[in-house]
Parts: structure tokens; sequence; C-alpha cells
């Protein structure tokens, strides 16, 4: 099996793992969100492995649905689906105790696991003017925390990626913070 394939069989399985979610807006597909964040990963980031697409496509799907990683593992293999279980918040914790421990795995993450966080933050940061301004708010302050734990011992493939984000960031800063 190619490359390409197995990147449109992720494709696949993520559109069939969200079909049943939207995004917050109430409106748009949930798997749109994972086929921008592989966009972004490919074409505003410039990175094509196709294990680091596959697993931003896939990247929810643990969090999100009733998938685990031995499904990811079966059909993606072992790296994939380490990479995005690191991605995976653990729904068990309390809120303050899961973000806590999501932003450690961050911190000490391999560098595909922090690229494909980097093009999560973008798209969601990008998507962000469908929220009301405490949602808005909410996704601002939780973005500022993943950066600073993914910008420990950030590779060199992950500079450019952060840049992105962050400039990102400080529009949507400045353009709420001019608002107020």
């Amino acid at each position: 099996m190619t490359d390409h394939r197995t990147l449109l069989e992720a494709a696949s399985f993520a559109a069939r793992a969200h079909r049943h979610q939207v995004r917050k807006d109430g409106q748009t597909p949930y798997a749109a969100h994972a086929f921008r964040v592989c966009l972004i990963i490919r074409h505003v980031f410039g990175i094509d492995d196709t294990d680091l697409l596959m697993a931003a496509l896939l990247h929810d799907t643990i969090e999100d649905t009733p998938t685990d990683y031995d499904d990811i593992e079966e059909r993606f293999g072992p790296k994939v689906a380490k990479w995005v279980a690191a991605l995976t918040k653990d729904m068990r914790l309390a809120d303050d105790e899961r973000e806590a421990a999501y932003v450690e795995v961050l911190a000490r993450a391999e560098p595909a696991v922090k690229i494909a966080k980097l093009g999560d933050l973008y798209d969601n940061l990008t998507d962000s003017k469908h929220l009301t301004i405490k949602s808005r708010q909410r996704t601002i302050e939780r973005s500022h925390r993943y950066l600073n734990a993914l910008e420990q011992n950030l590779p060199e493939i992950a500079k450019r990626p952060m840049e992105l984000v962050q400039l990102l960031l400080k529009e949507l800063d400045d353009r709420d913070s001019s608002s107020d």
C-alpha cells in the first residue's frame, strides 16, 4: 500500500469516527477540523511526513469518539497510535487536573506531536471567530498555555510552525484587546 492510500484511509476513518459531531458553531461537520489540521501541517507549515499527517487527521478520534488506541494501532501502526494518544486528553480527570497532565505531555512530546498540536492550535484559533467572546478568550488562554509547553525542547522542524501560531495568537490578542 502506498503512503497516499494510507493517508486517504486515515481521512476516511476520521470522517466516519466524527460523523455525528459538529464544531462549536453547531453547523460545521467536526471532520472538517481534522482535515484542516492536516492541510495546515502540509500547506501552511510545509511538512509532508505521511505518518504525521495521519496523526493530524486522527488527533481527536481517541478523545472525542469511541475509537481507542488499539483501533488506531491496528489500522495505522504503533507510531501513529502513540502520537494520537499523546494528543489525547484524559477525559477521566477533572478539567484542571486534565489540563495540567496534558501540558506536561506536550512539554515532553516528540517533534511530530508538537507539530500536530501546533496545527490543531492554528486551526482552533483561525476558527475562533464563531465562538462567544468568553469561549474565544478560553481558547486564547489555553493556546498560550499549550505554546509555553510546546516551546520546551522545541525541535528545529517545529520552529516555523511555532512562529506562525504565535503570530496568529498575537493578532487575536491584539484584536480582542482593541475591541474592549
